[in-house]
């Protein structure tokens, strides 16, 4: 599979911050390992971002209760490693063009429900902000590390 002819798949993300100004991540079920990830999901065809991050908040965590602090200005992108291409997203992407967000969870934690419909995550806590770029998987690392200096923008 020749990866500089697939396309980067259009994407959103989410960094939540509960009232401690702890982050939400999960452990992903495809992932057995110790990694763990923010909220993340593709964008439909002409969907708007803001509706797209709201959906993929829904179908990953219930999520409702939520304020949008930021949206980020820049597009964040990863390429998956040699052996993901050709395997996730049924081959048709080399990795993912994100736009990411910042929202500040209203609700209490009875309101998460990772038991969704197709369910991505196998557990879920909250976490230290600074702890995000050791939990991830190498390839998204700078990824999480732009988010961390957002985020450290608005808990600071």
């Amino acid at each position: 599979m020749d990866r500089k002819i697939l396309p980067l798949r259009k994407g959103v993300g989410i960094a939540i911050l509960n009232s401690q100004n702890k982050v939400f991540v999960g452990k992903r079920k495809d992932n057995p390992f110790d990694k763990w990830q923010m909220p993340q999901g593709g964008v439909d065809s002409n969907e708007p971002l803001l509706q797209a991050m709201k959906r993929e908040l829904l179908e990953e965590t219930s999520i409702k209760n939520i304020k949008v602090l930021k949206e980020f200005d820049q597009w964040l992108e990863y390429d998956l490693p040699k052996n993901l291409i050709g395997k996730i997203w049924k081959g048709k992407y080399r990795g993912q063009r994100q736009k990411w967000f910042v929202v500040k969870f209203l609700g209490d934690d009875s309101e998460i429900n990772i038991n969704t419909k197709n369910a991505e995550f196998m557990e879920w806590k909250w976490i230290d902000i600074n702890l995000l770029p050791n939990l991830i998987v190498l390839f998204k690392k700078h990824i999480y590390e732009k988010v961390l200096i957002e985020l450290q923008k608005i808990v600071n």
